[in-house]
Order: structure tokens, then C-alpha cells, then sequence
């Protein structure tokens, strides 16, 4: 009985940390390395549809983010297979991609690399800006001269 009230007080007094809410995004964002010209290239991909990056077919099936006030954590998990000449795919990752740490979960082939970089929502509203400037408003100072 003393055991399940100190778990009460526990619970009552000190909550669990609230998770911030994600957000679904229809898009997500990468980057991708080609080693042998030393290009890097950004390119967007809908989910579940598949995007061709030299021999690798990059396919997310989920995108997350945070709202903007929150702190940044962007997910995504994602298959990608490389196509070889019998166009036979042939699975070389499955799993969660975080933009925060590329080098976590990137993926990492003899030729190509892969990461994600972000998501968005094409359709999303535009954040904001609470307060427009008038420029004529601000007040000019004199910049002081070396020469005086």
C-alpha cells in the first residue's frame, strides 16, 4: 500500500515530459553524394513514391517534423535499392533517416551516399511575421568618422 502511494505522488508531482506533436509532411528532402565526380545533389521525393539517384531508387514512406517553435527533429524512414544492369532491385537499406545526425543512419555505398535533409508540406501556410517593418520608420544614426 506505502509502495502504490509513492507511485501516486510520483505521477501526480512530477509528470512526464510532454512529446511535442509531429507533424506529417508529404515531401522529403535529400541529399546525395556522387563519389566518383564529387557532385552533391539535392533532390525532393514524395512519400511512397520512388526517386532515381544514379543506380539507387530512394522511396520514403514517412516524413516527420516538429512545429518551429519546438526543437528540431526530423525523421524519415525510408527504403532505398540499387538497380543494377538486369534491373534486378536489390534491397540495400531499410530504416530511419534523422536530418539532425546525417552520419547516423545515411546510406553509404561504394559510389553514392544518400541522407536526409529535411521535410516540408507544399500546401503548409506560410508561418507569420507578427510585425512588419516600415523602414521609414527606423531611426537613422550617425555613423561616427575616423577623420574627426
Amino acid at each position: 500500500m506505502k509502495r502504490w502511494s509513492m507511485v501516486l505522488i510520483a505521477i501526480t508531482f512530477f509528470p512526464a515530459a510532454a512529446e511535442a506533436e509531429k507533424i506529417v509532411n508529404p515531401v522529403a528532402l535529400f541529399a546525395g553524394l556522387d563519389k566518383i565526380t564529387g557532385t552533391i545533389t539535392a533532390f525532393e521525393v514524395a512519400i511512397d513514391e520512388i526517386k532515381q539517384f544514379g543506380s539507387l531508387a530512394v522511396r520514403p514512406r514517412v516524413c516527420y517534423s516538429r512545429p518551429p517553435e519546438e526543437e528540431p527533429q526530423t525523421t524519415s524512414f525510408v527504403e532505398v535499392e540499387e538497380v543494377i544492369a538486369d534491373n534486378a532491385p536489390r534491397r540495400i537499406f531499410t530504416g530511419w533517416m534523422f536530418a539532425e545526425s546525417p552520419g547516423l543512419n545515411a546510406v553509404e555505398h561504394p559510389v553514392y551516399d544518400v541522407w536526409l535533409t529535411g521535410c516540408f508540406d507544399p500546401n503548409a501556410p506560410k508561418p507569420s511575421i507578427e510585425e512588419q517593418l516600415d523602414p521609414g520608420e527606423l531611426e537613422q544614426q550617425e555613423v561616427p568618422q575616423d577623420n574627426e
